[in-house]
């Protein structure tokens, strides 16, 4: 195998596409979002209904986490002003059967991303296994701090590529905005690359072997 069909779910900045695209991968992005960068590889509308068109590979960039992230348990208990008990959990089963979708998906290879989760969410998950490591920018020649985890199948670790100094939580200590969200959503370019070489060259040794 010398190339892969990439699909990139959740991602309308293109990072993660453009990364398996440069390295000579058939790599498409989706999102409910159109391409910030109006890619003609880019589909915009629900990446569960494009699950068993035969990928290689399917990144999950930035699934919606709010309701399985460990930093937001407090809101099952206690609702923030306007929502309710059952509006919480609602959206923790509705986030959860996303991620159950992603990671039962018929695709050889896998890889999700998400911050780390709370007890309730991994319970709510069909076939849940451990996140296989967990990554900083700061490893891949971002001088910032945002611990996010990878679930991985079929996949290897990545291993660092270029670890530099900074290491300021820059996402985290963002002021609220409308665009507050965008951005921390949007995947770190040095990340991405190393996915493309690392797995690329894998899928190419398993080819050969």
């Amino acid at each position: 195998m010398t190339e892969m069909r990439v699909l990139v779910a959740c991602e309308f900045s293109g990072i993660v596409r453009r990364a398996f695209a440069a390295r000579g991968h058939d790599a498409w992005s989706c999102d409910l979002l159109p391409a910030e960068d109006r890619s003609n590889k880019h589909i915009v509308g629900d990446a569960r209904d494009l699950l068993g068109d035969g990928w290689d590979l399917l990144i999950v960039a930035h699934p919606p986490c709010t309701r399985l992230c460990n930093s937001g348990v407090r809101w099952l208990s206690k609702p923030p002003a306007g929502r309710t008990r059952a509006d919480m959990w609602a959206e923790l089963e509705e986030g959860a059967a996303l991620f159950s979708a992603f990671w039962n998906a018929p695709i050889e290879r896998i890889a999700v991303e998400n911050p780390v989760m709370h007890r309730h969410a991994k319970e709510c998950i069909a076939n849940y296994a451990p996140p296989a490591q967990s990554v900083q920018p700061w490893q891949y020649g971002h001088g910032e701090s945002k611990r996010t985890c990878l679930w991985l199948k079929n996949l290897p670790p990545l291993q660092p590529t270029k670890i530099v100094a900074g290491r300021e939580a820059r996402v985290h200590r963002m002021p609220p905005g409308p665009d507050r969200w965008r951005e921390r959503s949007r995947f770190f370019p040095g990340i991405a690359a190393a996915m493309a070489d690392q797995w690329g060259e894998h899928a190419m040794q398993e080819a050969a072997a």
